[in-house]
């Protein structure tokens, strides 16, 4: 390709390359769409790359039809070399069409393969994405997911989640519907307790969509989550239907858990039990640190420490998460050990310390490169229950007594 002379007005000013879709804009100059569709969303100063005068974000970009022939004409003729012909690019999505395609929403028959061809709408580009979120595609779609949990239909589930998903943005309309009231928080709920054909990309979806919608979730909403809504999140961890909706799932819990009596609320639907197994199966240290952060949410209750410790392997898995994860595992471990030695300690809980290795954990990270402040955190623990823990063989007496209590 390198040996053919392509003319010079078949390039993008701004890629280099041969225009497949050649635009012109207000200020004269043809690009390729794609280059300066890109290079008005990034630019700090929207200016027209090649003359240099201000060229709006909003700017009308005009097809250079004339060109494109031109383009794919030389292309065709030089196929022989290795040059691919430049398809005919599909002209922009209108409004209008995007209204038509809302209006079958609500006709049983027609409803899936709308949602289908919206969906590979929004994947081609973001320009379609903009124009679906103007001709208010997300409200018709959490609309109709609305209908289908009141009519207990499942047809569909999959192709409205991912479109809702694909085209979210938290515009003032969306944070209203989301706000009005539960039925979208029981919907989601509700397709997590579903039984149905493909549940993995379903249940991830729903998963994915309730996090966005918990972001944008009023506080008054947020404290009046259901029991039951906890029951479902801590499903989907205990099912390990994705990586993605594991993560969602703790996300949510780390998110909603502060407000209201959430946290009674997530420790009542067994979750420390469930993060405490979940854990112990050695997950990736991405979710580690978010597990072990939400543990430490529901153990500063005294509910949330009794469950804890009515758990045989808690202390160990806690002391075993110190220094192996990250800074901020550390962190929250160590304050779980705080919590539990200033709050929970009976004899058999300080032994139990001292016999999993919790103890000596807390000596290693005085010593260990840690921050100052977490240092004085083991330490304090360790100052609390000195006496008890000094007579053990377990530790080294030093570590305990070289430190000015």
């Amino acid at each position: 390709m390198d040996e053919i002379d392509i003319p010079q007005y078949f390039l993008c000013p701004i890629s280099l390359q041969i225009m497949k879709d050649p635009v012109t804009a207000v200020t004269g100059i043809t690009y390729d769409r794609e280059s300066i569709e890109q290079w008005l969303k990034i630019a700090t100063d929207t200016t027209c790359p090649v003359t240099k005068q201000p060229l709006p974000s909003d700017s009308d970009l005009t097809p250079n039809h004339t060109l494109r022939r031109l383009i794919q004409a030389w292309c065709t003729e030089n196929e022989s070399n290795g040059i691919d012909r430049i398809p005919t690019p599909k002209s922009p999505l209108s409004k209008s069409r995007v209204i038509k395609l809302m209006r079958e929403f609500e006709h049983t028959s027609f409803y899936v393969n709308a949602l289908k061809k919206m969906e590979a709408l929004g994947k081609e580009n973001e320009k379609n994405r903009k124009c679906m979120e103007e001709a208010g595609v997300a409200k018709a779609v959490i609309l109709l997911l609305r209908r289908c949990y009141k009519e207990r239909r499942i047809t569909g589930l999959e192709e409205a989640l991912r479109l809702v998903y694909l085209i979210w943005t938290p515009s003032s309309e969306v944070k209203a519907l989301v706000n009005e009231n539960h039925d979208l928080i029981d919907c989601l709920t509700w397709i997590l307790g579903c039984e149905m054909e493909n549940p993995v990309v379903v249940k991830t979806h729903a998963m994915l969509v309730l996090r966005k919608v918990i972001e944008v979730a009023n506080t008054r909403l947020v404290e009046k989550l259901k029991l039951e809504f906890f029951k479902e999140i801590l499903r989907v961890l205990k099912l390990k239907i994705s990586q993605q909706a594991t993560k969602s799932a703790l996300l949510i819990m780390i998110e909603v858990c502060l407000w209201g009596r959430n946290k009674s609320k997530i420790v009542e639907a067994n979750a420390i039990f469930e993060l405490i197994e979940f854990e112990l199966q050695n997950p990736e240290k991405n979710i580690t640190e978010l597990n072990i952060n939400l543990l430490a949410h529901l153990c500063s209750c005294a509910d949330g420490r009794a469950q804890f410790l009515r758990h045989a392997g808690s202390i160990a898995m806690v002391a075993k998460r110190i220094l192996r994860v990250s800074p901020a595992t550390d962190d929250q471990a160590v304050h779980i050990l705080s919590l539990i030695s200033k709050y929970s300690a009976t004899k058999q809980v300080l032994l139990e310390m001292l016999r999993v290795g919790a103890v000596t954990k807390l000596c290693m990270v005085i010593q260990a490169d840690c921050a100052a402040y977490l240092k004085e955190k083991a330490r304090g623990v360790l100052r609390l229950h000195s006496n008890l823990w000094n007579n053990s063989p377990c530790i080294a007496v030093y570590l305990l007594t070289r430190y000015q209590r």
